[in-house]
């Protein structure tokens, strides 16, 4: 196999990211959100779990517990009952309650706006704090690296890694930081749509061209 420079590989994740943008002109962070506040939760809430669950969650949720402040002061089993079918619920309970007091005894109540803030809550990773930094406070400080990301990016052959954070190193190289968001969201949007986990639509997809995996499963499969 010949190794790709990474001129090359540019090239093509600069055609690539034409093709998403004429593909998905209106993707989106699929998690329901009226403020930052309301798109934490939902991140949290998203680990190993489907945004349709979360979304059918969060309504009563936020009804409930409309802000930090209210979040914090409730008793956590109460937290645990309407968060139960989002899987993990004891965990996340936890660290719905414990952020929300962080952000109300270190942040005055309002989410902070950086990555070394939000990561220093309980159960904000890199990934969740890139979601809301991106989506609540339009700061492409990173790229989102999910499963649709980490398979897509492996198979467009973007990066040979499986780890997230090396996954991110990859594409920061690749992708404008101007569209280091929305590219999450366009890998997302066709993850869901063609390149799908088992079973990926080569035929129907219009990054074919420059997907070296693509021509392979499509040359053996002729």
């Amino acid at each position: 196999m010949i190794k790709e420079s990474l001129t090359h590989k540019k090239q093509r994740a600069s055609l690539i990211i034409n093709e998403l943008k004429k593909l998905y002109p209106h993707a989106h962070c699929a998690l329901h959100h009226r403020n930052p506040y309301e798109l934490l939760v939902a991140t949290i809430l998203s680990a190993q779990c489907t945004d349709v669950r979360v979304n059918l969650v969060t309504p009563n949720l936020f009804a409930e517990f409309p802000t930090p402040a209210a979040m914090a002061g409730v008793p956590v089993e109460k937290i645990e009952t309407l968060i139960a079918s989002t899987g993990f619920f004891r965990n996340k309970a936890k660290s719905l309650k414990e952020s929300a007091a962080d952000i109300v005894s270190k942040h005055h109540g309002e989410v902070p706006q950086s990555m070394e803030a939000l990561t220093a809550l309980r159960g904000v990773g890199r990934k969740t704090a890139n979601v809301v930094l991106g989506n609540a406070f339009q700061q492409n400080v990173g790229i989102v690296v999910d499963t649709h990301v980490s398979r897509l990016s492996e198979r467009l052959h973007l990066t040979r890694h499986a780890d997230p954070v090396k996954i991110e190193k990859d594409l920061i190289q690749l992708v404008p930081q101007n569209e280091w968001t929305l590219f999450s969201h366009w890998l997302i949007f066709h993850g869901r749509q063609i390149c799908v986990a088992r079973k990926p639509r080569c035929t129907q997809c219009s990054l074919l061209k420059h997907c070296p995996l693509g021509k392979k499963l499509i040359a053996t499969s002729s």
